[in-house]
């Protein structure tokens, strides 16, 4: 399965899964990433970390680490 890290710029996405336990994954979920969301990936640092996504009407930084737990279609 591919994830959000895997995505490239310009893609838009749809969130199948979320990896991680406990706190990680509980702050991912907060932040708004959860199963059916849709996801743009707007842009990607450099050295590729973080990656700037749109979702729902807002945008968001997040650690390469991070978009690695977020399984997408």
């Amino acid at each position: 399965m591919k994830t959000l890290r895997e995505t490239k710029v310009g893609e838009t996405v749809v969130v199948q899964k979320l990896r991680g336990e406990g706190a990680v994954r509980r702050r991912i979920m907060d932040m708004g990433i959860t199963k059916g969301t849709e996801i743009f990936v707007r842009k990607v640092a450099p050295l590729g970390d973080p990656i700037e996504i749109n979702l729902r009407g807002y945008e968001l930084s997040l650690r390469k680490a991070d978009a690695e737990m977020v399984e997408v279609v």
